[in-house]
């Protein structure tokens, strides 16, 4: 992990990117990983130099999240200036879990970036409670999308918005049974964030839905421990391994 770290720092930029804009053109997604997952060592880090070093990261990260932002509230690819004011959902999500996971670890956070992202991803929503690809492209509503920007509304705290039980219900209506015969893309990325969507709710919702998740995904591993997928071996074992881990609650980012 240590050495994870140290690598990461090494792409810190002086204007806050995690990431090189030079070989990268969808930099925003590493970027706010790198966020989340540094601000989950920061919490657990005991050297106070090391938290320092971190501590300096991640306000920089920070700020460069909220200069990236779109007019519209939300992220793209690129940041705003890079991308002609460009933003989509999944970018968004993602920004805005990292941005909470700084929050959580005792980095300042603009509440209004947060409200601006929030609102993006209302706009986002169809009348059937999904959310469309982009504010700018609305269309078909998008089960993977319409997971993480739950679970993105919930890091925020928005437990108790209005637009929640309709994207609720349009979740368990496509993915509470997990084997549902429709079809989509993004399997693994989708239960990535559903799933603590579920957890979050708990109780027997969570056991029920927990169980059958558990049993496809152990049911999929191969005879060498890992998984495959339609983006690679690397990102599906690792998605996987986290969410058999949401029980456990050992992040800050997952407990309830």
């Amino acid at each position: 992990i240590r050495n994870a770290v140290d690598y990461l720092m090494t792409k810190a930029r002086p204007n806050g990117l995690i990431g090189d804009p030079l070989t990268d053109n969808r930099y925003t997604y590493g970027h706010g990983f790198s966020m989340l997952f540094l601000s989950q060592i920061l919490g657990e880090e005991e050297d106070s130099d090391r938290r320092a070093e971190l501590t300096e990261v991640l306000e920089n990260a920070v700020t460069f999240s909220g200069q990236a932002q779109t007019k519209s509230g939300g992220w793209g690819y690129v940041s705003a200036k890079d991308g002609n004011d460009f933003d989509e959902g999944s970018t968004t999500i993602t920004q805005v879990q990292g941005l909470r996971g700084c929050r959580n670890a005792g980095i300042a956070v603009s509440k209004e970036v947060i409200e601006r992202a929030k609102q993006y991803i209302y706009h986002c929503k169809n009348a059937d409670g999904g959310i469309s690809y982009s504010s700018r492209n609305r269309g078909t509503s998008r089960p993977a999308i319409t997971a993480a920007a739950l679970a993105c509304l919930f890091n925020a705290g928005a437990y108790d918005s209005e637009h929640v039980p309709e994207m609720m219900s349009y979740c368990k209506k496509n993915l509470y049974r997990i084997d549902n015969a429709r079809s989509f893309g993004h399997w693994h990325y989708t239960y990535l964030y559903y799933a603590q969507v579920v957890y979050r709710e708990g109780g027997s919702l969570w056991e029920d839905f927990r169980d059958r998740l558990y049993e496809r995904i152990v049911r999929e591993q191969r005879a060498d421990g890992s998984w495959v997928g339609n983006i690679g071996e690397v990102y599906v074992t690792s998605i996987n391994l986290i969410v058999l881990q949401l029980d456990r609650g050992l992040l800050p980012i997952f407990q309830r």
